[in-house]
């Protein structure tokens, strides 16, 4: 129970029988750890790498550089966030002191639909602001965002699959996702860390699935697992680690968790004090999406352990909750 499974997705094609083993196996990760990697993933590495190396690109950028494309006020979702302007562990009602990262973020680009508020469409639906520097970045992006869509779609139906679900069945919540594309840049420590103090604090991810790529033996990643320890997430580019999110165990009652994670600060004065990089898709279903359990997830006589949600306010509810200077999870632009 050390390490997380890792499936091969590249049998997917291969025949019926071979795509139910890969369904079976990520029914069983999904239980177990509600983590896994996956490798033949159909991810090309051009695509991979160019969005690699313009996140690097930005983020060793100046200060100065950085902050023309930073988020304009609290709660705005997309752009560049500095140093210590969040703590993830708040998003369970925790204290703690802000994680040491910085990041940036871009969206889907899409309309918001006609009924939500102008806070509601302030959240997820602003515009992407792109950095000038380096040149490729906002191509790089766009086009690792993509791709990223097209492997959670294939995992989505696996995912149906492993649930006895039509193949096709989340396609209905997925028409119009609001999906995010974050890279999260951890600097080498410059001085000790306040006590309880992270590169990002204990958390679960708030939509259907998230596809992490981290650095090469740089993880600090490590998940709470059934037996209440903390274990590393060690796999690394070019695999992509998937984990689920409450919105997936809502949808399976539970029968399938969101899994506790974090990022784990290294001994300021080791050898391993470096800086770390990541980058992580998180998948969200249409703003207007219900959440409720699943047909084939509860049993004969059992009941519903959650309330029905919509996928868009759950996730700006909980974004809200870690943001600093945010008051009330409502958009205070402060």
């Amino acid at each position: 129970m050390s390490d997380i499974p890792v499936i091969d997705l590249g049998t997917q094609f291969d025949s019926p029988a071979a795509e139910t083993r890969i369904a079976e196996q990520i029914d069983d990760a999904c239980t177990r750890f509600g983590f896994f990697a996956v490798n033949g993933h159909g991810i090309q590495d051009e695509v991979l790498e160019k969005c690699w190396h313009a996140s690097q690109e930005f983020f060793a950028l100046s200060n100065a550089e950085k902050l023309k494309v930073k988020m304009p006020f609290a709660g705005y979702p997309y752009g560049f966030s500095a140093m210590e302007e969040e703590i993830l562990s708040r998003s369970r009602g925790e204290q703690a002191p802000p994680d040491l990262k910085e990041n940036f973020s871009a969206g889907p680009n899409i309309s918001p639909p006609k009924e939500i508020t102008a806070d509601e469409a302030v959240f997820v639906f602003s515009k992407n602001q792109w950095p000038q520097k380096p040149e490729y970045f906002q191509l790089a992006w766009e086009n690792y965002y993509e791709a990223m869509t097209l492997l959670s779609g294939r995992l989505m139906t696996l995912f149906a699959l492993a649930l006895k679900l039509p193949r096709n069945y989340f396609e209905q919540f997925l028409q119009q996702p609001i999906s995010a594309l974050r890279s999260n840049n951890y600097p080498a420590l410059k001085k000790a860390p306040l006590p309880g103090q992270l590169r990002a604090g204990a958390h679960s991810d708030y939509g259907s699935l998230t596809l992490l790529v981290q650095e090469k033996g740089l993880s600090g990643l490590e998940i709470f697992n059934h037996q209440k320890k903390w274990i590393p997430v060690k796999p690394c580019k070019p695999y992509v680690i998937v984990n689920l999110g409450d919105l997936m165990e809502r949808w399976t009652n539970g029968r399938w968790v969101s899994t506790i994670h974090r990022v784990n600060i290294p001994d300021f004065k080791s050898s391993q004090n470096k800086s770390r990089m990541s980058l992580a898709f998180f998948q969200q279903p249409d703003w207007d999406a219900r959440i409720k359990c699943l047909p084939t997830c509860l049993n004969p006589g059992a009941k519903e352990k959650y309330p029905v949600i919509t996928s868009g306010r759950h996730l700006m509810e909980r974004f809200y909750s870690t943001v600093l200077n945010v008051k009330d999870g409502t958009n205070s632009r402060i």
